[in-house]
């Protein structure tokens, strides 16, 4: 579609500024903790792809977010616990401790990826609240209608096109719906609650689902964790709700305890109301992924997890080499034997990056190939005080324990791409890293119209919340349709 593209980059001057303006309004935007609001960046430029392929990558993000679920729940059995819920915060263990032998169901997850050389390559798991649902769907529906006006697509067809590129609220909707069903025997929710941190970074995301789940009949509220009481039922004042989706990490209760929250988390399926995702922080937990790669050498550890053959495929076709990274003998990423692990790393910076293994934001994350810049300084200092050479910092990752240690992970070779960023009163060049993230449930009967989001960033360690924006994602077939209504001006 560059055809599409180049009309794009000639005319996004002038619809630019609107496109952001009104994604700002509709709610892409993080919120500060004094409840003011910050403009999540839109580009004029989206992702362009295949509606196959973005079912494709739903259906293989599903068969990795399945695998990791298996070996999370195969740690926990297994003679070794301690080595998932050694990362996770004193309630995050006592929840998982708590609720993981029932927990079967994530109704969403969201795998994130690196494209290279037009294969998508998984870099982690989000299982504990895989957001961005509407953060994609204000996006890519601010997008189709403000430039289809401006190429003067018929109004009449803009809600065809809209339902042609598909809706990851109606399908996180539905995914909810099949969870509650699957848990009271059949029967659908009278009430949903979206429950959040007030002045949550992602508030104005909820609220735009939120208004989605309306729109689909639900009678749906954004309630928060003091407000929560009850005897029988998950109640905030005076209405009780018989579902609820939970936008909160467990973390957070430890920082605003809400007692009466915690223990509602704690038991599985949920006697109060149903809700979803159980605690799941365990499966989200960077060790539980890397030991999917190693199920790929290590037959039994497969086997002691019950992967299955396509799920093995698909660590196979889509995981890079990932290992907990700690002094000892393995595979490394040629297949070849390794001594030592930690040594190996160390002595090839630019093709590994660290990680924690339990952490958010891309806080502790480190890319060997960025040695000497002044990002990796920052990082560097920012977790250990100090400018450190790329092998004293692979002696310190390795003897550090906090969060779980680290993981190693062979990096993604992915290259930045040219695109237009947009706000209300410019329109600028701007170079972005950009990922692609998969939505996809465990655990259903079957998986919704799953669609995926696009985010990029100036720095290859793309995060939302730290800065960067949104891509558009559209599929082939709309922007064929938008490109029409160019050609007939």
């Amino acid at each position: 579609m560059q055809e599409f593209m180049d009309v794009l980059r000639r005319q996004a001057h002038y619809f630019g500024p609107e496109l952001a303006k009104l994604a700002y309004q509709r709610g892409l935007a993080v919120t500060k903790q004094d409840g003011s609001t910050q403009p999540i960046p839109i580009t004029a430029t989206p992702v362009i792809l295949d509606a196959e392929e973005i079912k494709r990558r739903a259906l293989l993000s599903a068969k990795l977010a399945s695998a990791t679920l298996k070996m999370a729940r195969a740690v926990l059995a297994g003679e070794d616990p301690d080595r998932l819920l050694g990362s996770l915060s004193p309630l995050e263990r006592t929840l998982a401790e708590r609720t993981w032998e029932q927990s079967r169901t994530l109704a969403t997850t969201r795998v994130d990826y690196f494209v290279s050389g037009g294969r998508p390559w998984a870099l982690e798991v989000n299982a504990t609240i895989p957001a961005m649902q509407g953060y994609s769907d204000i996006a890519a529906r601010t997008f189709i209608e403000v430039v289809a006006r401006h190429l003067r697509y018929p109004e009449k067809g803009l809600a065809a096109l809209q339902t042609l590129n598909g809706n990851n609220a109606l399908a996180l909707y539905r995914a909810l719906l099949d969870g509650y069903a699957a848990e009271r025997d059949g029967k659908l929710p009278d009430t949903v609650a979206l429950l959040c941190r007030k002045n949550d970074a992602q508030v104005t995301e909820l609220r735009w689902l939120c208004e989605r789940f309306r729109e689909f009949g639900a009678d749906a509220d954004i309630v928060h964790p003091e407000d929560v009481s009850g005897d029988d039922a998950f109640t905030v004042k005076g209405k009780a709700y018989d579902l609820v989706y939970r936008h909160l990490f467990v973390r957070r209760l430890e920082q605003s305890p809400a007692p009466w929250v915690e223990d509602f988390l704690g038991t599985v399926p949920g006697k109060k109301a149903v809700f979803l995702n159980p605690p799941a922080s365990q499966v989200e937990v960077k060790t539980t992924f890397a030991l999917l790669s190693q199920a790929l050498t290590e037959p039994a550890l497969a086997d002691s997890a019950g992967l299955t053959p396509d799920e093995l495929e698909a660590v196979r076709a889509a995981v890079p080499w990932t290992r907990s990274f700690r002094h000892g003998p393995g595979t490394g990423p040629d297949g070849a034997k390794v001594d030592d692990i930690v040594a190996r790393v160390a002595g090839e910076p630019a093709r590994f990056v660290l990680k924690r293994a339990w952490d958010y934001g891309g806080k502790a994350v480190f890319l060997g190939r960025s040695v000497g810049t002044v990002p990796y300084e920052e990082r560097t200092r920012g977790a250990y005080g100090e400018s450190l050479t790329w092998e004293q910092l692979c002696a310190r990752a390795a003897a550090d324990t906090q969060g779980g240690g680290f993981v190693v992970q062979e990096v993604v070779d992915t290259q930045p791409e040219e695109h237009l960023l947009c706000g209300q009163n410019s329109v600028l060049p701007t170079s972005f890293f950009v990922d692609y993230s998969a939505y996809a449930s465990v655990g259903l009967t079957k998986q919704p119209a799953w669609g995926g989001v696009c985010r990029g960033s100036m720095s290859e360690i793309v995060n939302i919340v730290g800065g960067g924006g949104v891509l558009p994602l559209i599929t082939t077939e709309v922007a064929a349709k938008l490109l029409l209504a160019w050609k007939a001006l």
